[in-house]
């Protein structure tokens, strides 16, 4: 089965922004090549025109003063798309099962608010001597950001209603030690943390960093993932169900129909963008029973 391709855009200001051989993708027409400008000449005025070109080398030329038509091509995947051709009716079907996907999406999502919001939750209680003490032990002095973060999520928690609270910063921003500050006023409560991370390399990251900060308390912190093996994997699940791990750490293995927890109180999501559609669907379903913390270094539409 052939998979669909998302075609991802974003809007241009100036044809400075693009580079003869940049892929672009025109409103009406579909994905193309830009191969530079050109001075035309209409109706005895001269204006810059954008030089696109489409499958079969047809092109087709945008003047400046339209230049909202087009818009940068920035998608993900590793190969180049395939052009689009003029006067098709392919790009016309993407762009109809777009919007119906999108419709559909935004439909879900009220959705599954509604239910999170009908639903009562459990709530954290205050600050404890441990919480406090455990804020005091971080060796940096936090960012007005972070403390913002930090003040704002441990509020959630503290709500009957579920946290659904996405903290989005750059590289070096410190938005593990918010993550880290909600997991343990959370462990605090009596409850279960699960963090899921979309690569090994980042839960052994977090893992050590987790074990680091919490040493001096006792706290059971594990990490699921294809560094453990099967043997392993299967105790600490046992565990997990049993109610012995405080925090797991771990990549798509934590989403899998086999992974039970006693008492799961709060799920961080590292870079939720990264992370397939199965993966989405079954941190829907567990939306509706958890606090959710979304961390990123991107905006997530």
């Amino acid at each position: 089965m052939r998979k669909r391709r998302t075609v991802e855009a974003r809007a241009i200001e100036s044809f400075i922004e693009l580079s003869p051989g940049d892929l672009i993708v025109h409103l009406a027409h579909g994905i193309g090549r830009y191969r530079g400008m050109e001075l035309l000449e209409k109706d005895g005025r001269k204006e810059e025109h954008l030089s696109l070109e489409f499958r079969d080398g047809v092109r087709i030329y945008v003047p400046v003063s339209l230049i909202h038509l087009v818009q940068k091509y920035v998608g993900a995947a590793k190969t180049a798309p395939n052009l689009s051709k003029i006067g098709g009716t392919l790009w016309g079907r993407q762009k109809e099962r777009v919007a119906g996907a999108v419709s559909d999406m935004a439909s879900d999502m009220l959705r599954l608010q509604a239910e999170r919001q009908s639903r009562p939750g459990r709530s954290c209680p205050p600050d404890s001597h441990l919480q406090q003490e455990f804020e005091a032990s971080f060796p940096y002095v936090e960012t007005d950001d972070q403390v913002q973060a930090i003040a704002e999520s441990k509020a959630d928690l503290m709500k009957p209603q579920p946290m659904d609270r996405l903290i989005c910063g750059d590289v070096g921003f410190g938005k593990t030690e918010v993550a880290l500050r909600a997991a343990f006023k959370m462990v605090d409560a009596g409850r279960q943390v699960a963090v899921l991370v979309p690569t090994t390399v980042l839960a052994e990251q977090h893992f050590r960093t987790f074990a680091d900060r919490m040493a001096e308390y006792p706290i059971n912190i594990e990490v699921l993932s294809r560094f453990r093996t099967k043997s392993e994997q299967q105790e600490i699940l046992k565990r997990m169900e049993g109610g012995a791990v405080d925090i797991v750490i771990g990549t798509h293995r934590l989403v899998q129909a086999d992974v039970r927890f006693k008492d799961l109180g709060l799920l961080v999501v590292d870079e939720e963008q990264r992370f397939g559609v199965a993966a989405k669907e079954m941190l829907k379903r567990m939306r509706l029973e958890v606090d959710v913390l979304t961390l990123s270094a991107t905006p997530i539409p």
